[in-house]
């Protein structure tokens, strides 16, 4: 049995007796890394001398100090478009191959203040721009459950991480799904809190209105204590919310008696293959069965949810990614004879297919004579999209439907399809639309390959997510099962 198939807490309990120490931890990380790696490829770089110097620091600390936090020694991976002070961030593009930043994002920072212990840096789609982390500039990371498959994204790798066992737990970046999405693929737990609960100082922007930094871990209880650490206003991202952080952890009480339950019809429809449909059906008698109630709703600007993304998502894109020039660090191209000439190759060379796809996309759309016609119409209609949400959450207290419409597909299946790929992330991308929170549990298994089930709450209403996900977790034994490597 592996020291992370332990609850957070247990193993916090066990370094309390001094049973295990934190370097045991450490080395338990970089075993299973060493073991599996080679055929997961989630990590893009190793942090092993630094990690294994604080786990002798924080051993020390054990002998001296008799209170520490929850998150004390914990190994954790961290997705690689969150900048660690000294330790290479490229957001898997090779316009940033070599760029080392010189601060840390303030969730790092929270983390490091709370003792937790970063094991390296997390592949991913190359500026989070994808759904299956096929569009990493340096390799490509495979779903533990079955190795020709793709395990989500953009944060696959976090995910994959988790899943294997590599890490108890992981940071990642959700802007469209690509928390919730790979944690259903790899069958753990994923969270996007709402726009605004955790900080994104420090988090390399794609479209900042709708990125936000959340936690994957084998459980919700981890979940819980992960979000407590990264959670709270923060001075240096005028974007976060200066809301009380409640204890997520109080939240698990396993009692949803009464709890009001709200299902799209939009949700379970077209697209949405039988076999997920059912997991789904499943879990919501799981949820009767505990006392709650649920009923069938319309979110009807949904359909047009996806359209809507790629045109602000894009947009927003074009603007941020403007900084990547090739001026002050990353990639710079040889071949130039003049500065426009360097702009140019700089770039090509640098970025991705799908990174180059969205700039031009956004560009389009925001470029004079179309502004009104797309960002502005696509403006528009995220507004009536929230208003959705609104109008059911004045009856419900949750929103339950599938977080993918199929269990994670082959790779190669779909790369040369964008659209149908873009069409994976249809159930989770109106949540970042209307800054809500959701999470993804896993709720079945269709061919050895896991289900998630996504749970959508109120605008800073975590705590009833979470009540809800670990009141079906401790009904169920999915979060149990692992896949053999």
């Amino acid at each position: 049995m592996s020291l992370f198939d332990y609850r957070i807490s247990e193993l916090h309990s066990l370094l309390h007796k001094k049973e295990i120490s934190v370097s045991d931890l450490v080395d338990e990380s970089f075993k299973r890394i060493h073991d599996v790696e080679e055929k997961v490829q989630a990590f893009l770089t190793l942090n092993e001398e630094q990690a294994r110097a604080k786990a002798k620091q924080l051993d020390e600390k054990l002998t001296t100090e008799k209170e520490f936090g929850l998150l004390f020694g914990m190994p954790i991976g961290i997705k690689d478009n969150i900048v660690t002070k000294g330790l290479r961030t490229t957001c898997a593009s090779k316009i940033l191959y070599n760029f080392d930043p010189i601060y840390d994002a303030t969730v790092v920072e929270r983390l490091n203040e709370a003792d937790a212990v970063t094991i390296g840096k997390l592949n991913m789609d190359e500026f989070a721009m994808g759904s299956s982390t096929e569009n990493s500039g340096f390799q490509l990371t495979r779903n533990p459950w079955d190795l020709e498959r793709v395990p989500g994204g953009s944060s696959g790798g976090s995910a994959a991480a988790v899943a294997a066992g590599e890490v108890p737990f992981a940071l990642g970046s959700d802007t469209g799904g690509s928390i919730r999405q790979p944690a259903a693929f790899c069958g753990v737990v994923g969270l996007k809190p709402t726009y605004g609960r955790v900080s994104r100082y420090g988090l390399v922007a794609f479209a900042s209105s709708l990125d936000q930094i959340g936690p994957i871990t084998r459980t919700v209880e981890d979940n819980a204590y992960l979000l407590q650490v990264i959670s709270g206003l923060d001075p240096m991202d005028s974007t976060s919310a200066n809301v009380d952080v409640p204890d997520y952890v109080s939240a698990l009480t396993g009692d949803i008696q009464g709890l009001k339950i709200a299902v799209p019809k939009e949700y379970l429809g077209e697209g949405v293959s039988e076999e997920v449909r059912q997991s789904v059906l499943q879990a919501l008698k799981v949820l009767e069965s505990l006392g709650a109630t649920w009923e069938e709703v319309s979110l009807p600007h949904s359909k047009y949810a996806l359209a809507t993304y790629y045109l602000l998502a894009s947009s927003e894109a074009s603007a941020n990614l403007a900084r990547f020039d090739g001026v002050r660090y990353g990639y710079r191209t040889d071949n130039a004879k003049n500065l426009m000439e360097m702009y140019k190759q700089t770039r090509s060379e640098g970025f991705g297919n799908e990174v180059k796809r969205r700039i031009m996309l956004g560009t389009f759309a925001l470029s004079s004579g179309y502004y009104d016609a797309y960002y502005k119409k696509a403006q528009k209609v995220r507004t009536l999209i929230k208003q959705d949400f609104e109008n059911v959450f004045e009856k419900y207290d949750v929103i339950i439907g599938p977080t993918t419409p199929t269990p994670a597909f082959k790779i190669g299946e779909k790369t040369s399809d964008p659209l149908t790929m873009y069409a994976n992330d249809i159930l989770t991308i109106p949540v970042n639309l209307a800054g809500v929170p959701g999470i993804s549990i896993p709720c079945g298994f269709v061919n050895g390959l896991p289900v998630g089930l996504q749970i959508i709450g109120k605008h800073f209403d975590e705590s009833t997510i979470y009540r809800v996900a670990h009141a079906f977790e401790q009904a169920t034994d999915y979060h149990k099962q692992k896949p053999t490597l």
